[in-house]
């Protein structure tokens, strides 16, 4: 008793109950899945299904993560735990750049970097560039109170269009930040990993300017990754690897590719702001503490970043010595 659904799969387990489970694309070997609400009639709590110009699209209600979207199979986000991907991607970037005022969206459809973003009085100017119109309408109808709050922004200029070919197009435009929340390399997203569209961010940035990508999974992905950030050592003059954890993608684990045009020591490392009071409240993943630990890898993935560091001729950062509340000895975070 099973049907594909967006090139995913909704079966019906022994007890009954309708379980989704993501189709394998970068992760062989193993899938999420996620129990389907079932409504009084007993189907599957099936929202939205379609196929855009680009992909299919699905929505789904789940028993115990809320609303979920899912593009070509691979779970996006869930209502749940989205949060944790959303902050860290946008406030990693944002809070180490001392005045971010020009923000550049590339992708995040689903709006939540832009619901983060919108939270900074010192932005003046969001630019969105997401290649699918469709996937913004559907979080407007199926997140508009969790995920799609900040379309209606006055400083938003939404743009449906190739954001490599954008960025490319208007070179004359200058941010302070960008950051790519993109899916996985296959697709509509694969050229948004190439070393062209690194090199294009670059040419479009301010002085200072950060970029922060989605950067995939040390536990499936350290080749991928490793690739990505010898390329961008030789495009920008620091380049990070930092990751968050939420347990509805791949391994429970993602990570994030920051580089900057910034020299300084540590200078996306440590937050150069602190959210105010009234921001902090507001979140329940980043803080300043968190900040700092995101970039604290797993050995077997720190040396795999060095190595990759060092294939482009750079030496990795020394680590950051932190001290302890009230003096005494520091605490080493690599």
């Amino acid at each position: 008793n099973r049907h594909l659904v967006s090139m995913g799969e909704v079966e019906t387990a022994t007890d009954g109950g309708k379980w989704f489970s993501e189709s394998q694309v970068m992760w062989p070997g193993q899938k999420m899945s996620l129990k389907v609400s079932s409504g009084a009639d007993g189907k599957a709590r099936i929202l939205h299904q379609a196929k855009s110009k680009f992909q299919d699209i699905l929505v789904f209600e789940s028993t115990d993560y809320g609303r979920v979207l899912v593009l070509d199979g691979v779970i996006q986000l869930t209502e749940r735990d989205e949060f944790a991907y959303q902050e860290m991607i946008t406030h990693i970037p944002i809070f180490a750049h001392p005045n971010p005022r020009r923000v550049l969206i590339v992708g995040g459809g689903d709006g939540g970097v832009l619901r983060e973003v919108a939270r900074h009085s010192t932005v003046t100017h969001i630019d969105m560039c997401e290649i699918d119109d469709q996937v913004v309408e559907c979080s407007k109808k199926y997140f508009g109170s969790t995920m799609a709050t900040a379309f209606d922004d006055p400083r938003l200029t939404l743009i449906h269009d190739d954001a490599a070919a954008f960025v490319k197009r208007n070179s004359q435009n200058k941010y302070d930040v960008i950051i790519v929340d993109s899916s996985d390399p296959v697709g509509p997203a694969e050229t948004l990993f190439k070393p062209d569209f690194y090199e294009a961010m670059a040419a479009v940035l301010a002085p200072g300017g950060i970029v922060c990508t989605q950067g995939e999974c040390v536990w499936l992905h350290l080749e991928l990754i490793s690739s990505v950030i010898t390329s961008c050592c030789d495009i920008f003059p620091t380049v990070e690897y930092a990751y968050t954890t939420i347990p509805t993608y791949p391994s429970g684990q993602i990570g994030f590719i920051v580089c900057s045009t910034d020299t300084r020591m540590n200078a996306l490392r440590l937050p150069d702001r602190h959210p105010d009071a009234n921001i902090q409240k507001q979140l329940r993943y980043y803080s300043p503490q968190v900040h700092q630990s995101a970039f604290v890898l797993p050995r077997f993935a720190q040396h795999e970043v060095d190595e990759a560091k060092r294939k482009a001729g750079k030496q990795p950062q020394p680590a950051v010595d932190v001290p302890k509340p009230g003096g005494g000895e520091g605490c080493v975070v690599m």
